[in-house]
């Protein structure tokens, strides 16, 4: 390294060359690294949708869930399986064991689901989704009619599809694009019971015509002469007109001719829009919602100018022809830009205020203009290295560039003080750069290596928390790494040159009276205190006994509780609506409507100094049996005031409630949601309620919703919902000449309709929909006297071959490893750590229930974030001890030494004590728990905090090798030649740190 050093000295131009290259690589690395608003995080979990219209909650259950679950239980490194069966849906979560290859996960599961032939014939496919942040949507955008158009958006399901989707799927970086709202035709076929009766047709016979009408199919080829001709036979019902002339029978006449019955004869044929199944309005308008879903490594800014681009050609092209206007509603950039704001801001005011250390410690501005190089040569040339690497700029790595800047000139400091103070020593500017930087080369490297390795573990964990800190812990040992070259090269080389001349000027630096004797005096006191210990080593070892017994009880003392990820400062909040089971969707509007009201005020301008901030959009989308809604606030900062806006007129509703939080930054990717799940299993439904019906009752007295705490049952523990069960009678539908399969077609073919099959329209697939006159505006009563055709064409009421019965059925039916399952959702509020919480549950109230678990098999875990809480404070403790002992072994092969290490490693304690001190001092003035943010402050804490005590024992080693000294003079005088640069780099970091001021990030500064 001698001779690195000093050719590096001898080649300055080649030096300042290289380094000018390494910042232009940066810039253009910078330009082409993907940029979005957090890191691409990857969960082992894989959900399998299938939607199955018309069906309840029981037949997905027993129809879809069980066949779906006994095939795939089987398969390899899958932890859980859980489902939930829901009206004409079916979503079942497989969760895999961490470090699982989901490629060959995902695989092995498409082979099993390709596979599985005995679903339901009306249900769809199985379709698979994966859980990783791609699932959030970078663009939220509404399509409103514009103002004085009377346009009903939810006829706009096709124009949707064949204008606006596939447009903006076509812009670069957008993977999909979804929408909510905006109904698709279909072709409605409405049979006339009479006329069936006429002709002695059933139900069934016109439904298996209609099915067997169409079909195209490949008849081979036939080849003659040159040409080779393709035969394809094809028979569609694209148009009411083709679809009229299906045969449904042939009858003889007395004449002996055969008379065809065609559908025209006995139905209406006509196309129509499907029925509508949502609500959605955008501040007050009726609104069809549209969510942008960005591909992996996506440039999220460049993605979002170009979406702009193409949503102001649409808004001025084909909407405004139609009167419409589409608009960006939410859009991710905004975070983003203002955290590359603020990250700019940090690096410059930060750099500033460490200079200003600078100077007031060396009194001198060409070794201060010598240190500031390394910020922009080590901020910049990370950039080169995370695109080598295929990561990418987010909040995160921005904030390990934040935190960088006052760490990357400590090396710098070291190298450039000791030059500066041989320089001021008398000797010539080389010597004083070559022997400078030798001296300190050593420690410079150990302390660098310390700081990246603590972060190895971190790195290389598989939780979700891993892959989430993985980009703060790459760019802050990147940034050190350079600066490490920096100092053993750009440092001595120009220092060499720049600090040439007079000696004595250098000698004779300028004063600052009331500063110089505040230096003087610490000076003085750290001295003697090295001279008193040093003298006195039983007193000295005494001290060092009680600093470190007075450390580990102030961590006992003051250790605050644990929680998992904060929410950060996302300016959205989002609310479900959670209604009475049963109730309709036109109900559920009218509940919808009262909060819509209670903020309308908000967006209208209508605000009050002391009241609710200002709401800059508001949403909610209302359906059968519940809703949700959001609102962001013209000011970001005032954003959670909107929960009580939103939750309040909801809670008047008898039998309502809501469930509001501020959206989580890390909530979609990595659980950072501060939600507890509180799962109840057993074997059926009546078991287990009144178990979770008494564990709700004490969670609501421990955590009472007027301190801000919320709970939510999944599902809703009231009786169920009410619903109409036919029970067909064997002997009446044998009499009649039917089955129960062609019965219970022909009862969904009078009430709601029935889907036949798809056919092609306009470049989409639409549902043939085989219905009666009156379908979907029956009542209650109705439903007995409608009229089922039997075998022979006679007429029977539902009501002469079923049993027709109100009765209360579930809403939903969960079920974990296989068992049916409730679960209660705990939000505690801000004042309550989640370890808090969970003891409460686990030592308080859990135990209350234990009466009630005896004679009943039931089983209680507490899952969500408590579970994710566990597992990554387990880890993250592991990961402390783990870099706490790699960096001893580093020392080891460093200094050649086992017992220097130890002593290096006594100052973690004592830092760690700081660290403890300063967060109880934070929560005196706000809550700050110990959450997994400040546990990486703890981590990050323990590779910097041993860089001058390795600074120390390499100066002291130094002078017992070189300079021959004793032990007790080696260590004064090294006091003396260290106490500056020590000052120094501490300052510097700490002043560097100063202005890192995102909400989220702000624990790790207290550290």
């Amino acid at each position: 390294m001698n001779s690195f050093i000093k050719s590096a000295i001898e080649r300055p131009i080649a030096v300042i060359a290289f380094m000018v290259l390494i910042v232009m690589f940066g810039f253009v690395a910078a330009r082409t690294i993907p940029i979005q608003m957090s890191p691409d995080i990857e969960k082992p979990i894989f959900q399998v949708r299938v939607n199955w219209a018309g069906a309840t909650p029981e037949d997905v259950d027993r129809e879809i869930v069980n066949r779906l679950e006994d095939e795939l239980s089987n398969l390899s490194s899958v932890e859980e399986i859980s489902s939930n069966s829901r009206y004409g849906s079916a979503r079942i979560t497989l969760t895999y064991a961490v470090g699982t290859d989901m490629d060959k996960a995902l695989t092995l599961l498409l082979t099993k689901l390709s596979g599985i032939t005995n679903l339901p014939r009306e249900a769809k496919a199985p379709q698979v989704r994966t859980s990783n942040s791609d699932d959030s949507p970078i663009a939220r955008l509404a399509l409103t009619a514009l103002p004085g158009q009377e346009i009903d958006v939810e006829t706009l399901g096709s124009f949707v599809d064949n204008e606006l989707v596939s447009r903006l799927e076509r812009v670069p970086g957008v993977a999909e694009v979804t929408y909510y709202g905006g109904g698709s035709q279909q072709m409605s076929i409405r049979i006339h019971p009479e006329k069936l009766v006429r002709f002695r047709l059933s139900i069934s016979e016109v439904a298996n015509a209609l099915r067997q009408s169409s079909a195209v199919l490949s008849a081979g080829a036939v080849d003659q002469g040159k040409r080779t001709y393709a035969v394809r036979t094809q028979s569609d019902l694209f148009t009411p007109e083709t679809a009229g002339a299906v045969v449904i029978r042939n009858d003889m006449t007395a004449d002996g001719q055969l008379v065809p019955i065609l559908l025209r004869d006995i139905a209406d044929i006509e196309l129509e829009m499907e029925k509508r199944s949502s609500f959605r309005r955008l501040n007050g308008k009726n609104a069809l919602i549209l969510n942008a879903l960005r591909e992996q490594g996506t440039n999220v800014v460049q993605t979002m100018q170009t979406m702009q681009t193409v949503i102001d050609a649409l808004n001025q092209s084909v909407l405004a022809q139609r009167g419409l206007n589409l608009k960006l509603v939410y859009d991710e950039t905004k975070y983003i830009d203002s955290a590359l704001q603020l990250v700019q801001q940090n690096i410059w005011v930060g750099g500033l205020l460490a200079l200003s250390v600078l100077i007031l410690f060396l009194r001198s501005a060409a070794p201060t203009l010598i240190i500031a190089a390394a910020i922009p040569i080590s901020v910049i040339g990370t950039f080169v290295v995370i695109a080598a690497l295929g990561l990418s700029i987010n909040v995160i790595s921005l904030a390990g560039l934040a935190f960088a800047v006052g760490m990357v000139v400590d090396a710098s400091i070291v190298s450039q003080e000791n030059i500066f103070r041989l320089r001021q020593a008398g000797r010539n500017a080389a010597n004083s750069a070559y022997h400078g930087a030798r001296q300190v080369w050593a420690p410079i490297l150990g302390s660098a290596l310390t700081t990246v390795i603590v972060f190895i573990p971190v790195i290389l964990l598989d939780l979700p928390i891993g892959q989430l800190f993985r980009d703060i812990g790459i760019a802050i040992s990147v940034a050190v790494l350079i600066s490490v070259l920096v100092s053993a090269t750009v440092i001595p080389s120009i220092s060499a040159t720049l600090l040439k001349g007079d000696a004595e000027r250098y000698a004779r630096p300028f004063r600052l009276p009331v500063i110089d004797w505040l230096a003087k005096l610490i000076h003085s006191a750290v001295v003697s205190y090295a001279r008193f210990t040093v003298k006195r080593r039983l007193v000295g070892l005494g001290l060092v006994v009680l600093m470190i017994s007075s450390a580990g009880l102030a961590v006992y003392r003051f250790m605050p509780q644990i929680d998992y990820l904060p929410d950060g400062n996302a300016n959205f909040v989002f609310g479900r609506i959670i209604v009475p089971p049963g109730y309709s969707m036109n109900e559920t509007l009218r509940i919808a409507e009262k909060m819509e009201q209670s903020a309308r005020p908000l967006w209208q301008g209508e605000t009050k100094v002391d009241g609710p901030p200002a709401i800059s959009r508001f949403f909610f989308v209302a359906y059968a049996g519940g809703a949700f809604a959001g609102a962001a606030a013209e000011d970001p900062t005032r954003v959670s005031e909107l929960r009580q806006v939103l939750s309040r007129p909801i809670f008047a509703e008898p039998g309502a409630s809501a469930f509001v939080r501020q959206a989580s930054l890390f909530g979609r990717s990595v659980g950072g949601s501060r939600s507890i799940r509180i799962d109840i299993t057993g074997p059926d439904l009546d078991t287990i309620t009144p178990v979770a019906r008494s564990l709700k009752t004490r969670l609501a007295r421990t955590f009472p919703r007027s301190e801000g705490n919320q709970i939510r049952t999944i599902p809703n523990l009231s009786s169920g919902t009410a619903q109409i069960r036919i029970s067909p009678d064997p002997f009446a539908l044998s009499a009649a000449g039917l089955n129960a399969r062609q019965f219970a077609e022909a009862v969904d073919v009078l009430n709601d309709g029935l889907p036949i099959f798809q056919i092609p329209l306009a470049g989409n697939l639409i549902d043939l929909v085989l219905s009666g006159q009156k379908a979907g505006e029956h009542r209650l009563s109705d439903l007995g006297s409608l009229s089922v055709i039997g075998e022979k064409g006679e007429i029977y009421r539902i009501d002469q071959l079923a049993k027709v019965e109100l009765i209360s059925a579930p809403q939903e039916i969960r079920r974990i490893g296989g068992q049916q399952a409730l679960s209660i959702q705990l939000r505690p509020n801000e004042s309550v750590p989640l370890e808090a919480a969970i003891e409460q549950i686990e030592n308080t109230i859990l135990p209350t229930l234990s009466a009630e678990l005896k004679s009943k098999p039931v089983q209680i875990n507490v899952k969500g974030a408590a579970s994710e809480l566990a597992r990554t404070w387990t880890a993250m403790q592991l990961n402390v001890l783990t870099a706490i002992g790699v960096i001893f072994l580093l020392l080891v092969v460093l200094l050649r030494s086992f017992i220097l290490p130890a002593i290096i490693l006594l100052v973690i304690p004592v830092a760690s004590a700081g660290g403890i001190a300063g967060l109880a001092i934070l929560n005196l003035f706000l809550r700050q728990p110990l959450d997994m943010l400040t546990m990486l402050g703890f981590v990050i804490l323990t590779g910097i905090v041993v860089n001058n005590a390795i600074l120390m024992i390499e100066q002291t080693v130094l002078h017992l090798k070189e300079d021959k000294m004793a032990v007790p003079d080696a260590i004064i005088e090294a006091t003396q030649n260290r106490i500056r640069p020590i000052f120094m780099s501490t300052l510097t970091s700490l002043f560097g740190l100063v202005p890192a001021g995102h909400l989220s990030w702000s624990r790790l500064r207290i550290i």
